[in-house]
């Protein structure tokens, strides 16, 4: 029997088996994929509280030596005035990274295999095994078409927003909202970007960032109401997105070439309950929320952190183990709800509300606290304290002092 099996090997999956094994623990990480492999649906940014983790776990140095380069700058691009900086570094790590997935889920599978976790690659899982209403193992089918049944102590789902996982236990949905926003990237080369743009028009907005080996990701989106009209023609759509919204970036692409096909479509936004007997949910699969800030790696490797030091006090007898499970859903809940809601106002690209507006005009010219506006996405600022309204007020006086 094994302490824990993990269902996907994705960045949470993968990082979770890791620190389960680096701990100790007998971890089994499934998944249908082999590695490396790429996902089709991935905001690739790692920012720099992600990044700071890898930094910690040991792995960075690898992301860093796969030809993706690190950026420091941002810029958000408002039409009318823009915001561009750094945000703020997190113990001392101030760079993010946008790496194909072929490249950093293969180094975070890598290191859960050497760290002790058992792989299995190719791996389908059909249902979950059980003991009255108590999860207790995995069925599925190996690379052969074998059937093969395991049991551990814990079945953590690591499987996504789509979960088996989470429908198989009837995880309770949350805090949901509607999908607010689609997304269709692709990959060019001769796009030359120094560091993340954003874009942001009315009902649209666009993308750029530097990822594996000279490629640039490109992206543009387009408010929920008017996605599905654009998947007739996401080309067409897209260029003129770009020429609209992002003129700077627009020339640049004309300059380049197109070298993979379409990819994304829109997301839900919700919450599940992470965990009951015998069972936990990790990543997507606990959390899905829109990717126009792109939080998804950078939420996935912080929720593996934090439950793998919830099983460990559960599996060891610390504590009961629903009680830690159940102190990991709020430890959870209260880090990921403030940039939650905020990516969600962000999401349709809707007009400013006036207060909004006034408040991120009057940063240009004040590079502090655009660097820690910038800082918010990044997750390297506290967004409660940046929206707190003597911040609010202070920022806006040193503003009128100014004009």
């Amino acid at each position: 029997m094994y302490d824990a099996i993990v269902v996907g090997a994705r960045c949470a999956g993968a990082s979770l088996a890791m620190l389960l094994a680096r701990k100790g623990y007998r971890a089994l990480l499934v998944d249908r994929a082999t590695f490396p492999s790429d996902q089709t649906m991935s905001t690739h940014l790692v920012w720099q509280n992600g990044t700071n983790r890898l930094r910690k776990w040991g792995l960075l140095d690898r992301v860093a030596a796969s030809n993706c380069p690190p950026m420091s700058s941002f810029i958000i691009d408002f039409g009318d005035f823009v915001l561009a900086g750094e945000p703020p570094p997190l113990d001392g790590q101030r760079h993010a990274f946008a790496p194909r997935r072929y490249v950093l889920d293969k180094i975070l599978v890598d290191a859960a295999g050497e760290a002790g976790a058992e792989i299995r690659e190719g791996f389908f899982v059909r249902e979950l095994q059980g003991d009255g209403d108590r999860v207790t193992g995995i069925a599925g089918s190996d690379k052969t078409g074998a059937t093969v049944r395991e049991a551990a102590r814990i079945v953590i789902g690591a499987d996504g927003m789509n979960s088996l996982v989470a429908r198989a236990v009837q995880a309770q949905e949350y805090n949901a909202k509607p999908r607010l926003q689609g997304t269709y990237f692709t990959y060019w080369s001769d796009v030359p970007v120094d560091g993340v743009e954003f874009y942001v028009g009315d009902w649209r907005g666009a993308y750029a960032m530097p990822t594996n080996d000279g490629m640039t990701v490109v992206g543009a989106n387009w408010t929920a109401r008017d996605v599905r009209d654009v998947k007739a023609d996401i080309e067409t759509n897209y260029l003129e997105t770009l020429e609209t919204w992002a003129p700077p970036l627009a020339k640049r692409v004309r300059d380049g070439t197109r070298e993979d096909r379409w990819l994304g479509g829109p997301i839900p936004n919700f919450f599940r309950k992470p965990y009951g007997p015998g069972w936990a949910l990790v990543g997507d699969a606990g959390v899905t929320m829109d990717p126009c800030t792109a939080e998804g790696i950078s939420n996935a490797l912080r929720d593996a952190d934090l439950i793998a030091d919830a099983l460990d006090e559960g599996l060891s007898g610390q504590r009961p183990l629903d009680e830690a499970l159940a102190r990991y859903e709020q430890r959870r809940n209260a880090t990921i709800t403030p940039i939650y809601e905020l990516t969600c106002e962000l999401a349709p690209f809707a007009p400013l509300p006036p207060d909004r507006r006034q408040l991120l005009e009057a940063l240009p010219g004040n590079q502090a606290d655009t660097d820690r506006f910038l800082g918010l996405i990044a997750q390297t600022v506290p967004i409660p304290e940046f929206f707190a309204e003597e911040n609010v007020q202070r920022i806006l006086s040193a503003a009128s002092k100014v004009h």
